[in-house]
């Protein structure tokens, strides 16, 4: 194999060994990045779900109490739960795959009860009553999501309602019946506010990121390999050449061949100026050994 081809073969391999490792670190670095931004947004949503809740439970739950005294209809509005929910269905409208939810193990809503993986959930945060908050990416219907989720703790204010049908506002009973929904104890976990994230759109982001950079890097490294042959040749492999064609020269009785020029200080130089001091010692000591040389 000439020394060219020698060289271009080990750059390749460097190369592919280089763009291989950035591929994967790339990779990692684009999907890392997708999930942070996913779970930012998630993050401020069910802050939006939290506002809305304080919002209900201090203006709105006070206008329904003040309504008249034989007004014994249940508003559900009126159950900051209820409006979180509603208020983002609306929203899930318009944005298909976005889910929330407050489930709970038992609610009095039949609506909220838990699903195998809620319940999951939920027994995370009612095994760690200290954890805040708990995330997890899992595959839905309509692709991969991001999962945040926070524990629902029965306060005071909840026990009005779920501590025992006995006690519970007649209007409840009424709608949702006393089967359900009761028993709660204060403090206790009893559900989480879970909400659903698409990663579809921020993950197809972090592909096209990757790809490009990956188109970038290889387009680089296409135009290092053009210009180190370039150089190559300019420095290293023509000037070995034509020392190897002049040492066939030499070796075919041809001394009287002029010597090479000698530029610079690098290592190419100094090999060619050994090369010329090595030409001129080999004439010399055929000249010693053929006296009659010198006459001929």
């Amino acid at each position: 194999m000439k020394l060219m081809g020698l060289f271009n073969v080990i750059f390749v391999i460097v190369l592919g060994l280089t763009v291989g490792a950035e591929y994967f670190l790339f990779r990692s670095f684009f999907e890392e990045n997708a999930k942070k931004q996913v779970l930012e947004q998630a993050r401020l949503m069910l802050e939006t779900s939290m506002s809305l809740r304080r919002y209900t439970s201090e203006q709105i739950d006070p206008i329904i109490q003040s309504l008249a005294s034989n007004d014994t209809h249940f508003y559900p509005q009126s159950v900051p739960a209820y409006a979180a929910t509603e208020n983002f269905n609306y929203l899930r409208q318009r944005n298909e795959g976005y889910s929330y939810r407050e489930a709970t193990l038992n609610p009095t809503n039949p609506r909220d009860r838990a699903t195998d993986w809620e319940a999951d959930i939920i027994n995370v945060f009612r095994a760690d009553p200290a954890k805040k908050s708990y995330s997890i990416v899992r595959n839905a219907a309509t692709g991969r999501s991001l999962v945040l989720a926070r524990p629902l703790v029965a306060r005071a204010s909840c026990l009005e309602c779920h501590d025992t049908a006995a006690r519970a506002p007649a209007s409840i009973i009424r709608q949702y019946g006393s089967a359900n929904g009761f028993g709660w104890k204060l403090n206790e976990v009893v559900g989480a506010q879970i909400l659903s994230v698409p990663m579809a759109f921020p993950e197809q982001m972090a592909k096209d990121a990757l790809r490009s950079s990956m188109i970038s890097l290889v387009v680089v490294a296409a135009l290092t390999l053009f210009v180190l042959n370039i150089m190559l040749s300019l420095f290293v492999v023509r000037p070995l050449y034509r020392l190897a064609v002049r040492a066939e020269e030499i070796s075919k009785g041809g001394l009287e061949i002029p010597e090479l020029p000698v530029s610079g200080h690098n290592e190419i130089s100094i090999l060619v100026a050994a090369f010329n001091r090595m030409h001129r010692s080999l004439k010399s000591a055929l000249r010693m050994l053929d006296p009659g040389a010198n006459n001929r």
